[in-house]
């Protein structure tokens, strides 16, 4: 290869790694893209990846002949798949406003449910055609599928690579990858957004006064106000929610018929959550990408240049702060909306839930509710114990370790992480380390570097 040959190569990678550029298959070898998804490159294989996260083991399962759907005339298969999926039914949320493939048949009468656990989403619709499932692979974020609500000997999900995508892959919505939102809507009597009204993405730094427009909410929460559980005005020329009416609602009956669902709610704390949930899953599966990209070309680097492998160049060690530090901070909850009364659930989610976790020798978990000032007890995420965050390539782990480290020792007293209290740091640290073995095993080999 000549000088100018990989002096070119070299500049391409550089273009790709700061998202200008990115390679794509059975074609040109760069190509222009705006966000990051097309991840068909050979970096990330989105496409062409086989996948192995839980529905897709759950595929193999019934392939084998190991595991057989069970069909209902009230929901399908919905039921058998959130049992073998693990998915509680207490996780159901509702929500009324056409955001979905199915919008047709969503309305505020007959809203879609969804249902999730750690690392799967599951949505079913009346009437629909399939169900709908988003599930979170270690190495190619969410992966979408869809299974056909027709009864059969031998249920396929069907991988969806397209259509999902032309709303789950998105800068401002999911982080520029493949990921779940949780949106806020203005929704007119048929369930329509109207969106000259505006639009809040929503997560756990969000108001609840932006929160789950175009959602049914039961929850009592105070004096606090949110967007579920009403219809827009647009009478007097701009659409306004009645904020008041739709609070502390905690029966459904009197708005919907809730006989067609496994359950009769649609629980605030889930949808709490929820909103924490996908962010996190989307800042893990942009750090991975963005690192994954980098060091799949320090290696052509590394070559041309007669480098020593796994040499990490200071431009793939910034990358690395510049997008781990984001989930660092979603991790620990800084910025999180503060609640000023306590939240309560109707549905025993919060008790289903918080059972789920790993505990220290003291019966403290990561998933413990607080529900009074914030939402967790001991505000460190659970996706910690994810498959995903397992997966993380080794520099943005140890990054996240390193920062974590720094911040619950008290190393980094800095203001962003003021509402971590002593007691909250040394109880995090003391869980992390009883429940997260490699966590302890990094602090063991690198915290006293």
């Amino acid at each position: 290869m000549s000088r100018v040959s990989r002096l070119l190569l070299l500049l391409l990678a550089m273009l790709c790694v700061l998202g200008i550029w990115w390679p794509q298959p059975g074609g040109a070898m760069f190509q222009w893209l705006p966000g990051s998804s097309d991840a068909g490159n050979d970096a990330i294989r989105y496409r062409t990846g086989i996948p192995s996260d839980a529905v897709a083991r759950l595929q193999r399962r019934i392939d084998a002949g190991t595991t057989e759907l069970q069909f209902d005339a009230k929901g399908g298969y919905l039921d058998s798949v959130l049992q073998e999926l693990k998915i509680p039914v207490s996780s159901q949320t509702l929500v009324f406003s056409k955001t979905s493939g199915q919008r047709e048949l969503i309305s505020p009468a007959r809203p879609r449910a969804l249902y999730f656990h750690h690392d799967v989403y599951v949505g079913w619709v009346q009437g629909g055609r399939a169900l709908e499932i988003a599930s979170m692979d270690p190495n190619l974020g969410a992966v979408f599928y869809t299974l056909s609500q027709e009864k059969t000997a031998q249920p396929t999900f069907q991988r969806q690579t397209q259509a999902c995508l032309q709303c789950h892959d998105s800068p401002s919505l999911t982080s520029g990858v493949p990921g779940l939102i949780v949106k806020s809507v203005y929704p007119d009597k048929d369930g329509e957004p109207i969106v000259s009204a505006g639009t809040f993405v929503t997560s756990d730094q969000s108001p609840l006064k932006e929160r789950w427009g175009g959602w049914y909410v039961t929850g009592t929460h105070g004096t606090q106000v949110h967007m579920g559980n009403a219809i827009a005005d647009d009478t007097q020329g701009a659409p306004h929610l009645n904020l008041m009416g739709g609070a502390n609602v905690t029966d459904l009956s009197t708005r919907i018929d809730t006989q067609p669902y496994l359950s009769a709610h649609s629980d605030i704390v889930a949808l709490m959550v929820l909103e924490h949930q996908s962010r996190v899953h989307n800042l893990i599966t942009r750090a991975s990408y963005r690192a994954r990209m980098a060091l799949y070309f320090d290696e052509v680097r590394n070559t041309e240049l007669r480098r020593s492998a796994g040499y990490l160049p200071d431009s793939t060690l910034g990358l690395v702060r510049r997008e781990a530090e984001p989930l660092v901070r979603a991790m620990l909850f800084v910025e999180e909306a503060p609640l000023t009364e306590p939240v309560s659930g109707t549905s025993g989610f919060s008790r289903d839930f918080a059972s789920q976790g790993p505990r220290d020798h003291k019966g403290r978990s990561l998933l413990d509710l607080d529900l009074t000032q914030r939402l967790f007890r001991y505000p460190c995420s659970y996706l910690i114990y994810s498959e995903s965050f397992d997966a993380l390539p080794v520099p943005v782990k140890d990054y996240v370790y390193r920062r974590l480290w720094d911040v619950l020792s008290g190393e980094d007293a800095s203001n962003g992480f003021a509402h971590l209290s002593r007691g909250d740091r040394t109880a995090i640290m003391d869980i992390l380390l009883e429940t997260k073995p490699d966590f302890a095993a990094w602090r063991t080999t690198h915290a006293s570097r």
